[in-house]
């Protein structure tokens, strides 16, 4: 499959996603939504991606929605009005999900949902959806021509893309609600002291260091402990006791253990690099997803 605001490249399993509207830094538009909705659902599926890196074709990664589209530019039908108890009870009615729920929210959970590894290689602007579309990414690396901004207050709206649940979690809630009131271009260097981005590179390091890293995650890696590990760490650590974690844990260890785990111990005990078989494809335990 082709898309008209996304390039698709696989290297050594590692699948390069960028956004591909160059002449328009890369604005976010309702068809790039749905473009990377199916991009990330598609890469979960297909064991030749191990893993994930999204960047920007061009100077900027993305420099936010795509103002200049007329009308309601967020793709929003200003004539619906639902209560949140309507938008919960017909969550996944056509109407609702076209017309009522953000977008990049949408595009936040194919992310949240995927099974591989995935990190935001920042190569520029990163403004708006162009910044909250990372947060459920796993690793942040900035190239030191990077900007990034929070600048929902700047044009009378709110953060999305279930950034008031990721932002917090990452930065902690004080530099969360300081950036976000604040609406400031934060340099590659204030999101590194920010605890936002894992490091900040030179531009032309930037993809073969995002390359490197996640070699280091999926090379001689179970993919269905990959997969696992990935839910558990994103998911768990929001659950109200550490023993729903554990139960969690006891089935995952249960699974790997006698699949996956045999060949690990026994490649450790040989002193050979392991022959994973597993898939995330088909080779997930039968109590996934347990959400």
């Amino acid at each position: 499959m082709s898309y008209s605001t996304l390039g698709w490249q696989i290297d050594d399993r590692v699948l390069t996603l960028t956004l591909n509207r160059p002449d328009q830094l890369n604005a976010f538009t309702v068809t790039m939504a749905e473009e990377l909705i199916d991009a990330f659902t598609r890469a979960s599926a297909d064991d030749a991606v191990g893993a994930v890196v999204v960047t920007g074709a061009g100077r900027a990664f993305c420099a936010g929605m795509d103002l200049s589209v007329g009308g309601n530019v967020f793709g929003l039908d200003e004539s619906l009005d639902p209560s949140l108890a309507e938008l919960q009870e017909c969550w996944d009615d056509p109407e609702i999900v076209q017309r009522v729920r953000d977008t990049g929210g949408r595009v936040s959970l194919a992310v949240y949902d995927c099974k591989k590894p995935i990190i935001a290689a920042i190569n520029g602007a990163a403004v708006g959806i162009g910044a909250t579309m990372t947060l459920p990414m796993d690793v942040r690396l900035a190239s030191d021509k990077a900007r990034i901004g929070f600048v929902f207050g700047r044009i009378g709206v709110v953060p999305e893309a279930c950034s008031t649940w990721f932002l917090p979690r990452i930065v902690g809630l004080q530099q969360a609600l300081d950036w976000v009131y604040a609406a400031d271009i934060l340099t590659p260097e204030q999101a590194l002291a920010g605890r936002l981005v894992k490091a900040v590179v030179p531009a032309e390091r930037l993809l073969a260091e995002a390359h490197a890293l996640v070699h280091r995650y999926i090379d001689q890696r179970s993919p269905v402990s990959i997969a696992l590990m990935r839910q558990m760490l994103l998911r768990n650590h929001a659950l109200p006791h550490p023993r729903d974690a554990h139960a969690i844990e006891s089935l995952a260890m249960l699974h790997t253990s006698r699949n996956d785990g045999r060949e690990g111990v026994a490649s450790f005990n040989e002193k050979r690099a392991p022959v994973y078989t597993g898939r995330a494809s088909d080779g997930m335990p039968g109590f996934y997803p347990w959400w």
